[in-house]
């Protein structure tokens, strides 16, 4: 894929699946008809040029493709499907409360009919344009068992005849928390390297809140992405490596997102119905007010396991422990929970074991956590702190 069309792909994907779908009503097909008019614009843009409008070059030839396949067929569903898409215009007015049609298609994804980790997964598909490799990855499954996953949820959407359409009002508390989560692992996907999708769950996250602004943990999830992407810039260095926050500079942080999430943390705080992402947004925001209370994020963390106890959430604890009541009751904790599995886990207990003086152990959590990432900046920081010993 040419740079051109990888960006296009990057921006405007998820728009024109959405835009599909509403118009076919079939999730299979608005799929293959988009991918079939990326594939074509890598083959005549090199030639031809990026057209004026990429996505509205995008979204016409996929639905033009869509009609010659619907031809094809000659089934009355497919003539009802070419007629519509016939009599479409090409730009769909908006409608309903939800006026997006990306935060539609995410609507629609997070139908109750469908399990949580389906809503996740599809959504990453179909909103995002992540392969079945990557969202295996981010599921830590392997790919055929991602693959059989995406065609379920498919099936179930087409099965149960769920509809493509705007929720209704009521409708919008009961898939809120669903909507949250899906939006917050597209922010933590895109986190990883790929900063599009990061821009993209801030711009869902915006619309959530202006859809919904009574909702405290809309509001408390906006600011915690608000918050953690004003720190991009501080996170590696002129070599691409990562700096931990600790070290990072805070005149590289962008001090607007900083104003902004830390403005959304107080109108949480008004409100005083704390729920996990407002709980997440307020530990962020004693981060960014450096040099960082630690006493406070330990009591936020307590606050936090209270609400919403994991184990991951126990890990992130433990660092705050490590910083109030020493390195050696840390580990304790960290060594308690089962999360052999995560890279995470191990790079802080490298730390702890530096700390305590066990360099040799510290040597092989920095080799098992480098062995367990995926992100290159994070190895090769872990690789460099394991030489450091």
């Amino acid at each position: 894929m040419t740079l051109d069309v990888e960006g296009v792909f990057r921006e405007e994907y998820g728009r024109a699946v959405a835009v599909l779908v509403r118009f076919l009503g079939d999730i299979d097909l608005a799929e293959e008809a988009v991918q079939d008019a990326f594939t074509t614009a890598v083959r005549r843009w090199p030639e031809t040029g990026v057209p004026p409008s990429p996505a509205g070059w995008i979204i016409t030839t996929a639905r033009n493709r869509a009609i010659d396949r619907l031809r094809r067929e000659s089934t009355r569903r497919a003539r009802h499907a070419e007629a519509a898409l016939l009599h479409a215009p090409d730009a769909p007015p908006e409608e309903g409360p939800v006026r997006d049609e990306r935060l539609r298609l995410v609507f629609t994804c997070c139908h109750p009919a469908l399990a949580p980790q389906a809503r996740v997964a599809l959504t990453l598909r179909l909103l995002g344009g992540l392969t079945t490799a990557q969202i295996a990855r981010a599921f830590l499954v392997p790919e055929p068992t991602m693959a059989q996953r995406l065609v379920r949820a498919k099936a179930k959407i087409r099965d149960a005849r769920i509809p493509y359409r705007v929720p209704r009002d009521a409708d919008l508390p009961d898939r809120l928390n669903g909507v949250l989560a899906v939006v917050y692992l597209i922010f933590n996907e895109g986190y990883g390297g790929t900063p599009e999708l990061c821009a993209e769950a801030v711009r869902l996250g915006r619309l959530l809140v202006e859809l919904m602004p009574d909702e405290p943990e809309a509001l408390g999830l906006l600011a915690l992405m608000l918050l953690v992407e004003s720190r991009r810039a501080a996170r590696t260095d002129g070599d691409g490596e990562l700096v931990p926050l600790p070290e990072q500079d805070p005149g590289a942080w962008d001090r607007a997102l900083v104003a902004e999430g830390q403005a959304l943390v107080r109108r949480c705080l008004r409100r005083n119905q704390p729920g996990p992402y407002q709980i997440q947004a307020a530990i962020q925001a004693v981060h960014s007010d450096a040099p960082t209370d630690w006493g406070q994020v330990h009591r936020l963390y307590d606050q936090l396991m209270a609400l919403a106890p994991s184990p991951v959430v126990a890990l992130n604890r433990a660092v705050a422990v490590a910083e109030t009541e020493g390195p050696a009751r840390a580990l304790a904790l960290v060594d308690a929970l089962d999360l052999d599995g995560y890279h995470v886990l191990h790079a802080v207990r490298a730390d702890l074991l530096r700390r305590l003086g066990r360099a040799a152990e510290a040597a092989d959590a920095y080799a098992k956590a480098a062995e367990l990432t995926g992100n290159p900046a994070e190895r090769t920081y872990l690789e460099h702190r394991r030489r450091t010993l």
